[in-house]
């Protein structure tokens, strides 16, 4: 019987690239190995020639995607990412093409959310969408809280003053998280991993979320507003949707306390990133300073009208890159798309919309 091919778009890095495709390779599957964002492409190639195939294309062109893809008219049953490449309707119509003789059948994510997959066109075409929820759970709570320790502490602007020579004492005195309000915009794994740990080091915490509220921990705020207004500290934790898409704008940054912290690690589109950097540089905006580590336009594409701003702390879509975090979220991909393939969908987190 003929292996299901499964084409692996980026693999994990360093030691975890021999763990991924060890698993799945023990599932019994055909693996071409993506070598566009390995670090050490020769040796790859030497280590594991005879075991798996390699290509090298740059995902984030479609057209070259979409080649390689349907490249001899074989196909892939089934596509692994963990940096979110885009997979949207043109390349999934090319991959399920009944001519193909290897029809596309799951796509996994290595990683929490599918806003990457045009899932309305996933769904028509019969393509099962998973990904790995809450394996990066803990690693993007400690993430926001570093964020929250660097813009309390002002501790970028005191090493670039020390390493350029300069002994400048704070003049005015810093807050301890002891002081602050924490409020939390989502409270799913990530959410209240975090008002755990907030809370363990003595921050007030306070949730908002969409659904219903459910008896718990995290006290809730009667709306977005309502937290936005009466939080020092404001963290972002929702998936990309059609609803939570510019939540955050204008109307709702200048709700927020004079001196007022914003954290995203969610994702780019929630923020009006425009919106967020005419705040910032308004010396009368009640915001103080932003984290960012998703942007609406990542990768090849990076760009963002908050480049260059001192009180906006930038970081490259890392808050979730633990080794801990990685490993969980490339097994379990693997084992996601193992199962889908083989039929056996129970357990299996599957996105429809």
């Amino acid at each position: 019987m003929e292996r299901a091919r499964v084409l692996l778009l980026d693999v994990a890095p360093g030691e975890l690239l021999g763990r991924e495709l060890e698993r799945l390779l023990g599932h019994g599957l055909a693996v071409t190995l993506n070598l566009r964002r390995v670090a050490d492409p020769a040796g790859v190639r030497a280590a594991w020639t005879g075991r798996v195939d390699f290509t090298d294309v740059d995902g984030f062109d479609e057209t070259a995607l979409i080649a390689e893809t349907v490249r001899g008219g074989i196909g892939f049953h089934a596509v692994k990412s963990r940096a979110g490449v885009p997979l949207r309707a043109a390349f999934l119509a090319a991959a399920t093409d009944p001519a193909l003789a290897n029809r596309l059948r799951v796509i996994g994510r290595a990683g929490a959310g599918t806003d990457h997959v045009e899932l309305a066109a996933a769904v028509r075409l019969g393509v099962a969408v998973t990904h790995t929820p809450a394996s990066n759970a803990n690693a993007v709570a400690e993430f926001a809280l570093a964020q929250l320790f660097a813009l309390t502490r002002s501790l970028v602007a005191h090493n670039t003053s020390a390493h350029q020579g300069s002994w400048s004492p704070q003049l005015t005195p810093a807050v301890e998280l002891s002081e602050l309000t924490l409020g939390i915009v989502g409270l799913g794994r990530i959410g209240r991993a975090l008002a755990d740990r907030a809370t363990a080091l003595g921050l007030a915490v306070q949730g908002f979320a969409r659904s219903p509220a459910e008896p718990g921990p995290v006290p809730r705020a009667a709306s977005l507003a309502a937290l936005l207004a009466t939080s020092d500290a404001v963290s972002l934790h929702l998936p990309l949707t059609a609803q939570t898409r510019g939540l955050i704008g204008r109307s709702e940054l200048a709700l927020m306390r004079p001196g007022s912290i914003l954290l995203n690690t969610a994702r780019g589109g929630i923020v009006d990133e425009q919106a967020l950097a005419d705040a910032l540089r308004d010396p009368a905006h009640p915001l103080a300073a932003a984290a960012v580590d998703t942007f609406e336009h990542e990768h090849a594409a990076f760009a963002s009208p908050l480049f260059g701003l001192p009180n906006a702390l930038l970081t490259p879509h890392v808050a979730g890159m633990t080794r801990a975090a990685m490993a969980t979220a490339a097994l379990r991909c693997a084992d996601h798309i193992a199962a889908l393939l083989a039929g056996r969908p129970a357990g299996v987190p599957v996105v429809t919309g």
